[in-house]
């Protein structure tokens, strides 16, 4: 058997599983299926998502769910401002040797250690304590007392916020924003898929969600991620986006007027990395204009620092980086993701 047929036999395999993977979640999701295809590129992509939304629109129900279908121990921590960066990692606590009666430290594992962490309101603790998911998310090991804990692999965090009552919240610094691969934001449901979403929540039919997909299927599709092609000119397309947020260097005079600061080489890994994960989601082995268009705007939501007069006028993110690529691609129609 080649190579390639191999290859295509595994992408097959793979995007069976995943389509499975989404009618578990669609058991208890109605509509969503933008926010969805996110949650699964970031997966494919072997990144951590941040989703925003208002209460009541099943952030936390959809990583559940999401969770509950695939074969990967799962945690949820509450982030509350009281929490303390030991009840995410962990502590050492004293122990005793029956046999010959020495004491001595042994570290207790926190709930950062699985493979699956939803971090809820993530902004509602200290900076202190968002710090400690820094060197979690970034280098996929845990430092306590000077030793490093690897964590198991497949990781992924998918933290939460609320957009409103920011009274009382801390919000997440610019570094640890930069390492979520994409910030996602769930928007109300329309009204066909609201009333859907009254019929299916208040009866007395339970859905039970099945575990179609396990963690070593998760690293297969990684690893065919970084196979999916892209062409140079794709890559230079990508680098001239990325470049273009920076105020100051930008081509486009929209960028210079409102923006701050602009997006880092990284915008780039993660744009190119979730046009893979993308393309390889629809069964295809090429990444198209297409797919970068659909990762821009999650890509650099967070990585696009808007002026003050930017804000007063209500510039966002999203404006800038729709008005990028009217200029930078304007054979192609957008819209706000």
């Amino acid at each position: 058997m080649s190579a390639l047929h191999k290859t295509e036999e595994a992408v097959t395999e793979i995007i069976t599983k995943l389509n499975a993977l989404k009618n578990e979640i669609r058991k208890k999701i109605v509509g969503q299926e933008e926010t969805i295809d996110q949650l699964l590129i970031t997966f494919l992509a072997g990144g951590h998502a941040l989703l925003e939304g208002v209460p009541g629109l099943a952030k936390t129900l959809m990583i559940r769910t999401l969770s509950d279908a695939i074969d990967l121990k799962f945690r949820r921590i509450q982030f509350t401002p009281d929490l303390m960066p030991s009840d995410i990692i962990g502590t050492e606590i004293l122990e005793e040797d029956h046999a010959t009666g020495k004491r001595f430290f042994k570290f207790n594992k926190g709930p950062v250690f699985s493979n699956i962490i939803l971090a809820d309101e993530i902004n509602r603790t200290s900076p202190k304590t968002q710090a400690a998911l820094l060197e979690a998310m970034q280098e996929f090991e845990v430092t306590y007392a000077g030793t490093t804990y690897p964590l198991e692999r497949p990781f992924f965090i998918l933290a939460t916020q609320n957009p409103i009552e920011q009274a009382g919240t801390f919000p997440l610094p610019e570094a640890q924003l930069d390492r979520f691969l994409l910030y996602i934001r769930i928007l109300y449901p329309t009204a066909e898929e609201e009333r859907a979403i009254l019929q299916s929540t208040t009866g007395k039919v339970k859905q039970v969600i099945n575990k179609v997909i396990e963690g070593k299927d998760i690293i297969s599709a990684q690893q065919l991620v970084r196979e999916v092609h892209i062409s140079p000119e794709m890559i230079d397309l990508v680098s001239r986006i990325v470049r273009a947020t920076r105020p100051g260097n930008s081509e486009v005079a929209y960028v210079n007027e409102w923006g701050r600061w602009g997006a880092g080489p990284r915008a780039g890994q993660a744009m190119i990395l979730t046009a893979k994960a993308r393309a390889l989601l629809l069964g295809n082995f090429a990444v198209t204009i297409d797919d970068l268009h659909h990762v821009a705007y999650p890509v650099l939501r967070h990585r696009i620092l808007m002026g003050f007069k930017a804000e007063a006028e209500g510039i966002t993110p999203d404006m800038v980086t729709q008005r990028l690529l009217e200029q930078i691609t304007p054979d192609r129609s957008n819209k706000i993701k």
